[in-house]
This record gives structure tokens, sequence and C-alpha cells, in this order.
């Protein structure tokens, strides 16, 4: 089993009932975190736009992920195989001397 890291992109609208189905998803969210399966998720409500970065073996299974969202109906998505993925998290802490 090959994990990949796939950025995923969503631009999404709000209506009347949006804000009540957060929570649920928000839930499902961090169960997906606590898993490993997303390494990070931000939301700009400036843009109407979020991004989340999974481990999966395909795009197929992201959006499979992706589905069970309860905001799902609500989402324009794009999902990107990454090449590269490099950031101060991945590296070694600096060495103190004392």
């Amino acid at each position: 089993m090959i994990m990949h890291k796939f950025q995923v992109t969503i631009y999404f609208t709000m209506d009347d009932t949006f804000m009540d189905k957060v929570p649920d998803h928000r839930d499902y969210i961090n169960s997906l975190i606590e898993k490993t399966i997303i390494e990070s998720y931000a939301v700009s409500m400036d843009s109407y736009r979020s991004w989340i970065l999974f481990n999966a073996e395909t795009k197929e299974e992201v959006m499979d992920l992706l589905s069970k969202s309860p905001l799902f109906n609500y989402w324009k998505i794009e999902i990107d195989r990454l090449f590269v993925y490099d950031g101060v998290t991945y590296r070694l802490p600096d060495v103190v001397l004392n």
C-alpha cells in the first residue's frame, strides 16, 4: 500500500442550514485527523475556501472520504496529488547544547 499526499481545495457556498451542519462536519474531520488520514485542515471565511491535506492511496479514496461530510453538497472540489510536500514540521528540531 503506497500512501500519497493530496492537496484538496474546496470552494463552498453557504445557506441557512450550512452552519447547522458544521458541528457534525467538524466531528468527521476530527476523526480523520485522529486517524492521520488528514494532516492539516484550514478554512477561510473571507474567500469561502478550505484546504485539506490528505494521506491516501488514490484521488478516488479522497473523494469517497470527502463525500461523507455533511457539507459535501455545498462544495466544489479540486484534488491534486502532490509530488513534493515539505515544511518546518518535517524537520528535526535544532540541537541546543547546554
